[in-house]
Formats: C-alpha cells, sequence, structure tokens
C-alpha cells in the first residue's frame, strides 16, 4: 500500500506539477473515521487508506494550467475562458480540487466507470476588485466576458444568488434573466438566477455576456454558517506551546456530533493527557477518541475524536505540545519563517433548517452535490481550519558564516605568509653608481652648485 501510495503522490505531482512528491510517511495518516471512498464504494478497509497535506505548499499558475488541459475545451470555449491567472491569484482566496470516483453508468451498475470532478473556488474584495465601488462584473474580475459555451458540454450554466433580493431593492443585476432556480444549499433554501450559455439569447444581439451586479443599498444580511472553526497557537518561549481548535455551533436549539481530526508533525510532542474539551465553560467528553503516537522521523501524530456541540456554543479543543530541536541539516532554507502544520478536518451531518429532497434524480445546480445529504433533515459537510505557524528552536546559521570567514582569514595570512617565506629566494643586489650620479647631477643643477666630474 505506500509503494502505491508513493506511486500515486508521484504520478500526481508529475501531471499537475505540483509537490507533491514530498509526500512520505512523515506527514501521511491512515485515518480510521474521517474519510471514505467516494462513489459506489461506501466501505472500506482503513489499513488502504492514507491521507497526507503540504500546508507550506500554495497553488500557482504551474498548477493551474495543467489542471485547465483536463476541461473538455481546455481553456478556449465556455466557463473556463474566464481563468485568467493574473486575476486568480490576485483574489483573496483561491484553491482547485480535483475528485476520482467510480459511478455506475447503468441503473443496475452492471458496468461502472470512472467519473473526474474538477472545482474551482476563487473569493474576490469587493472593494479591490470593483476601485472602491459597490459593484462587480465579469470583466472587472476576470479582465474577460463569456461569448459562447463549450461545445463538448451538455450544460453549461451561471447562478447568481438572488434569494435577499427579491424585489430588486438591495442590488440590480444587469442582464436580467427570466430563468430562476431553487436549490438547497447548506440546509437553506437558496433562488438563483440562471443564465444559460448553450441559449444564444443568453448573449443578446453584441453576442458578449458581462454580468453586472450595482448594489443600491450598503444593507443586507450575510450568510452565517451553522457550523465553522478555527485554530492558532498559544504559549510563549521555544520550549512549549499549546494548540486550540475552536468550533463554532450557531444552530439556536438542535446539537450536532462532529469528527474532528488532527495530524501534527512528530516534531511537536503532544502531551496527550493534557487534552481538554470543554463548552459553554464545562468539560464536554467526547464519545469516540482513536490517537496514534508519532515516532521521530518517521510519522506524524494523529489524532481523532467524536464530539457533540451543543446549541449555540462554542466548543474548544486544547492540547500542549513540545518542541523537538532538530538536526541541522533537517532545517527549512528560511528557518526562522517557522514550520507550518497541516489544517484540522472537521467532518459533520449539520441539521437541516428546511426538508431537503434525496431523490438525485431530480435536476439540480451542480454545486448542491458538494453538500449530499444522507436523511432530509441534515446534510454533510467537511470544514478544514487554517493551518498553523509554528517556531522551533533554531540555531544561529550565521555563526558558521562567521567561522568560515575567521577560518579563510587566518589560513590565508599565515598559511601565505609561511609559504613565501619557503619559496622566495633573496637576492642582494648592488646599487648602479651611474644612475646615482646621474640623479645626484639633477639634483645639484637644480640647486645651482657645480656637477660631480
Amino acid at each position: 500500500v505506500d509503494a502505491a501510495w508513493k506511486e500515486l503522490t508521484n504520478v500526481l505531482s508529475g501531471i499537475f506539477c505540483a509537490s507533491l512528491n514530498f509526500i512520505d510517511s512523515t506527514n501521511t495518516v491512515q485515518p480510521s473515521a474521517s474519510f471514505k471512498p467516494l462513489g459506489i464504494v461506501n466501505e472500506t478497509d482503513h489499513r488502504f487508506l492514507r491521507y497526507a497535506t503540504l500546508p507550506r505548499e500554495i497553488v500557482c499558475t504551474e498548477n493551474l494550467t495543467p489542471w485547465k488541459k483536463l476541461l473538455p475545451c481546455g481553456s478556449k470555449a465556455g466557463l473556463a475562458v474566464l481563468l485568467k491567472s493574473e486575476k486568480l491569484f490576485h483574489s483573496s482566496f483561491f484553491s482547485q480540487t480535483v475528485h476520482i470516483r467510480p459511478v455506475c453508468q447503468d441503473r443496475e451498475c452492471k458496468t461502472t466507470s470512472w467519473e473526474l470532478r474538477q472545482t474551482l473556488n476563487v473569493v474576490f474584495d469587493l472593494h479591490t476588485s470593483g476601485q472602491g465601488k459597490r459593484e462587480w462584473s465579469l470583466f472587472k474580475m476576470f479582465s474577460r466576458t463569456l461569448t459562447e459555451a463549450c461545445p463538448l458540454a451538455s450544460s453549461s450554466k451561471i447562478y447568481i444568488d438572488v434569494t435577499d433580493n427579491p424585489q430588486e431593492e438591495y442590488f440590480e443585476l444587469s442582464p436580467a434573466t427570466p430563468l430562476l432556480s431553487q436549490a438547497v444549499v447548506l440546509g437553506d433554501r437558496r433562488t438563483f438566477s440562471v443564465y444559460d450559455l448553450t441559449q444564444q439569447v443568453t448573449f443578446g444581439t453584441v453576442r458578449s455576456l458581462n454580468l453586472l451586479i450595482r448594489w443600491k443599498s450598503s444593507e443586507g444580511n450575510m450568510l452565517r454558517p451553522l457550523l465553522h472553526a478555527e485554530r492558532y497557537v498559544a504559549g510563549y518561549g521555544l520550549q512549549t506551546g499549546e494548540i486550540h481548535t475552536v468550533m463554532y455551533n450557531n444552530h439556536p436549539f438542535r446539537s450536532f456530533p462532529v469528527l474532528l481530526l488532527d495530524s501534527v508533525p512528530w516534531y511537536l510532542r503532544l502531551y496527550i493527557h493534557t487534552l481538554t474539551v470543554t463548552s459553554k465553560g464545562k468539560d464536554n467528553t467526547p464519545s469516540y477518541i482513536h490517537y496514534q503516537p508519532s515516532k521521530d522521523r518517521m510519522r506524524p501524530h494523529l489524532l481523532e475524536m467524536l464530539v457533540q456541540l451543543p446549541p449555540h456554543s462554542v466548543t474548544e479543543v486544547t492540547v500542549q505540545f513540545e518542541r523537538a530541536l532538530l538536526k541541522w541539516t533537517e532545517y527549512t532554507p528560511d528557518p526562522n519563517h517557522g514550520f507550518y502544520v497541516g489544517s484540522s478536518v472537521i467532518s459533520a451531518l449539520v441539521p437541516s433548517s428546511v426538508a431537503m429532497d434525496t431523490n438525485i434524480t431530480q435536476e439540480q445546480p451542480l454545486f448542491s452535490s458538494f453538500f449530499p445529504c444522507k436523511e432530509e433533515s441534515s446534510y454533510f459537510v467537511r470544514v478544514y481550519t487554517e493551518p498553523l505557524l509554528v517556531n522551533l528552536p533554531t540555531p544561529d546559521f550565521s555563526m558558521p558564516y562567521n567561522v568560515i570567514c575567521l577560518t579563510c582569514t587566518v589560513v590565508a595570512v599565515g598559511y601565505g605568509s609561511l609559504y613565501n617565506l619557503l619559496t622566495r629566494s633573496f637576492q642582494i643586489e648592488e646599487p648602479n653608481p651611474r644612475l646615482a650620479k646621474k640623479i645626484a647631477n639633477f639634483i645639484r643643477r637644480i640647486r645651482g652648485v657645480p656637477l660631480l666630474s
């Protein structure tokens, strides 16, 4: 399994021009409950499951280019025309994912095939992209407009959330569209304006679609998720510290369990006996805990726990750790910047405020499938916290440089002088009397005295 995992990471590293080949046993864990295969396989032997992160690596242009080549039309037509690297990587947040799962080709599921799903998430700052104005458009964000749909696409649509703007009280959408669609997203029923790129009427007479939203009022309700989390490091000094994971349940009257997964590098030695879970100032005992200790330079810590979040509460998970002293060859080129620790993963079935339709044959927006529902009263969501940046005891790497400079100077001066004394030959040369006489006569001529004969 480990050999196949290493081969997979190397293949993906080559396909997406990423640094996935740096995934090894020191940052790979075997989760017992947090993950399972997608698709028609709903059970797994956790001995064959692997999970790894590289929190130091970021997405760049070299990763986006091969990602776009996997699309049916590449970046030549359809929605992919908007994927301009210069604009995407100047946004506030950017991420791209690839999901591969087995699916059935027919209702009897006699034959299966592999489904490739690509998603790209971008968050733009309203004031930055709109030059301080409360408006945005496709051209302002991407410097491009849409002219046609991908000929190979069976569906190509744009959805604009207009749930809180039924009578255009807060913003104006241009051009207007009569197509509306409803879908349950994150447990709430939302209304969307739909622009179907496969219909020529969408582009109008100018053969170009540039969506524009202009706000009329600064008032408006911001969507607040029922479940969100954050993570930070507390403490002082370079010996010990404490990791805090804070989870928020904003549901007013319902509690629900969450599954927390933490993968901590081996050089942060966890004191698992200091693990505490508190909700509303009281201890909250997890109903399930799985902990696998680390091995120095071999594997990281793995901590999984099932915690019940009370309604309208803040639950905090804390654990203390001790920083290890690395070998001088194990430090990064910029050790004083710190070392990154991967995000915590929180998986939960969040209660839904509306009844959800579990009939997958009904036509729904594609993004609604990112929140699969197991029953009509809840939906599944997975939340990732921000990564941590931890400072470790770092030696003074300028001292070897000073020692090298001093040693080279001493060797150059001492050895150079000794070498000159041993190899140089000394000869006594008598002064030339003619030259001395000429110089003396020149001086006497200037002084006006008789010359020497």
